[in-house]
């Protein structure tokens, strides 16, 4: 989960709302420079957080708090591979861009253990085999997870609330083209991205947050039973072409 510490207690997201968030950013791309397989990009994004299950498991710190994916340093193997395992049935694009996903946030880690070395170069060895099967390069593999990890990131700019004030520019990552892409909250509370990859001039994403009033938590369980009582607030942004 995204805890964010607000005023009145936690604002929650869930990942799987954060991955959405990422696939409505995903649809709203120009036709340049997009994936050829935009719909099951799309489908990698939105579903590359699926096992990010907020009622299930241990989701509190040591302190009774909500503990924020930040935070959750743990690698758990069993997860991991259940997800990428079943990415498969969605297809071998689906499959190859989420494997490139879960190599690229834990190859870091590498050493760990001998179960993650074992897990990484299957990982590996995976995505050999569906790029050659796909008729692909790796060149066309890299630039269509660009695509997802930009996207990625810049819901999770949004759903942490790290946009600087004052009209500073925050880099989002470069995107599938190569270049280096920027947000921007103008003084009207628009945001906009420089250099502007979208189609349209103007759209609205949104996602939704649970509000919690409880500061501290005795048990997951009691964390749980709040968050499917919380109130539910739809959080928008509005880009706008500069």
């Amino acid at each position: 989960m995204i805890a964010n510490l607000v005023e009145n207690g936690w604002e929650v997201i869930y990942h799987r709302a954060h991955a959405l968030l990422a696939a409505q950013i995903a649809g709203h791309w120009h036709q340049k420079d997009r994936p050829e397989r935009l719909i099951e990009t799309v489908a990698a994004i939105s579903h590359h957080d699926d096992l990010e299950r907020e009622w299930e498991g241990n989701h509190l710190t040591e302190a009774g708090a909500p503990l924020d994916f930040t935070l959750d340093k743990k690698t758990d193997l069993k997860k991991l591979a259940t997800l990428t395992q079943n990415s498969r049935y969605r297809g071998r694009w689906v499959a190859l861009l989420i494997s490139m996903h879960t190599s690229f946030l834990n190859e870091g880690k590498r050493g760990e253990s001998p179960e993650l070395d074992k897990f990484l170069d299957e990982q590996k060895e995976h995505q050999k085999q569906w790029i050659k099967g796909l008729k692909i390069t790796q060149k066309e593999a890299d630039k269509a997870y660009a695509f997802m990890q930009w996207c990625d990131r810049f819901s999770l700019i949004l759903c942490n609330h790290e946009l600087p004030a004052g009209e500073r520019a925050l880099e989002i990552s470069k995107g599938p083209d190569g270049k280096r892409y920027d947000v921007v909250q103008r003084s009207d509370g628009n945001l906009t991205v420089q250099p502007w990859p979208f189609a349209e001039e103007k759209f609205t994403v949104n996602v939704e947050a649970c509000y919690l009033k409880q500061v501290k938590f005795d048990s997951n369980e009691e964390l749980t039973q709040a968050l499917q009582e919380a109130p539910i607030d739809l959080l928008e942004w509005t880009l706008v072409k500069s």
